[in-house]
């Protein structure tokens, strides 16, 4: 079946950019990563990824986003009870646009669409149907309004967002001002998410409404954003209702600055209902099958980013979650080494008691190489 959406999608885009050249652009990836798996088994992991980009107008008012990753992954992780436990596990999204080609002792292959979209526009109206990234709220390590492609606050590779299959319908109402309705069928006949989105601009803040049902979660939200002076503010705020069980809040704040001398710091505070005070009551087994992105009630995260030089930056995100007391640092040196070419290194850190969230996360160290052409 992937090779299947894969083969119509590449070749109706290959007989429209006939008419009309697309913009090919991608990348090249390599990462090491060192760790220890949940089952306790240390290990190695080199992760290498080609993705090409292939977008641009297929004709008047009609667009293309197309996004194809072709992964080859090697090291003793292939091993490991973890990854026989996840390798095979169904994408969170409707199609099924991806598929393993390769499996043979500590090498295995595979490849998917990442985004797949076309967008129609109509004067103020655009329509985009596919694999897409949904991009609500604002929130950097947690975000209540994000439930399509949820923030999480430790990932691997940050800039990487699972897109969702949907169809995404908005009309701009003015300069600031817009509506969206979101359409997403559920994978293996489960229901489906639909909402609604308002966002407008008064005396300087940016506000949305968010209503709708979205991943079985019945949702009413807001956010805004202003600016005090050179400090940048933000808050997300939302009521939960499962169908069948108690409903909960979520919400977050924030604040963002950056100095003059290069230093930026970002600030999170997140109350999360649906978690848990007691470790005893954490859902380890929904955090690693991605189900959910936290355990606990109450958080809080700080980021720090530093230009040492033009082609030198220093990251680093900490959390802390402020029920169990434990503590998780990721910190990266991020060196561009040459046109398009970025070298990182990074560390990830996790501390706390025996059963709390983050003690049962190993520390792990990673190297990575990017190359990005057009």
């Amino acid at each position: 079946m992937a090779a299947l959406v894969m083969g119509l999608v590449l070749g109706a885009a290959t007989s429209l950019a006939r008419a009309q050249p697309l913009e090919l652009s991608g990348s090249l990836k390599s990462l090491f990563l060192r760790s220890r798996a949940s089952t306790g088994e240390d290990y190695a992991l080199s992760l290498n990824r080609l993705r090409v980009e292939a977008k641009g107008n297929l004709a008047p008012g009609l667009a293309l986003d197309l996004q194809y990753d072709n992964e080859l992954l090697l090291g003793n992780y292939l091993d490991t009870g973890e990854f026989r436990a996840v390798k095979d596990r169904a994408p969170p999204q409707y199609w099924r646009a991806d598929a393993n080609y390769l499996e043979r002792g500590d090498v295995y292959g595979r490849h998917r669409l990442h985004r797949a979209a076309l967008m129609l526009t109509r004067g103020d109206v655009d329509l985009k149907l596919g694999r897409q990234r949904i991009a609500w709220g604002t929130g950097r390590f947690w975000s209540p309004l994000d439930i399509l492609n949820p923030v999480s606050p430790l990932p691997l590779e940050r800039e990487e967002r699972v897109g969702a299959d949907a169809a995404l319908l908005e009309a701009k109402l003015g300069p600031l001002s817009r509506a969206s309705l979101v359409y997403a069928p559920a994978p293996e006949r489960g229901s489906p998410s639909r909402a609604v989105q308002w966002h407008g601009n008064a005396a300087g803040v940016d506000a949305s409404l968010v209503a709708g049902r979205l991943l079985g979660l019945d949702i009413v939200g807001v956010d805004v954003a202003s600016q005090i002076g050179d400090l940048g503010v933000r808050a997300e705020a939302t009521r939960l209702d499962p169908r069948g069980g108690p409903g909960f809040n979520r919400w977050m704040a924030g604040a963002d600055y950056a100095f003059a001398s290069g230093l930026t710091l970002s600030a999170e505070l997140y109350y999360n209902g649906a978690g848990s005070k007691n470790p005893g009551g954490y859902d380890f087994t929904g955090l690693r099958a991605g189900r959910v992105t936290s355990l606990g009630k109450r958080y809080a995260g700080l980021f720090a980013s530093y230009e040492i030089t033009p082609l030198l930056k220093w990251t680093t995100y900490g959390v802390l979650n402020a029920d169990d007391r434990s503590r998780a640092v990721d910190s990266r040196l991020v060196w561009s080494i040459g046109p398009a070419t970025d070298l990182i290194f990074g560390v990830q850190l996790f501390t706390g008691s025996t059963g709390s969230e983050f003690a049962a996360s190993p520390n792990a160290v990673q190297v990575q190489l990017q190359w990005f052409f057009r």
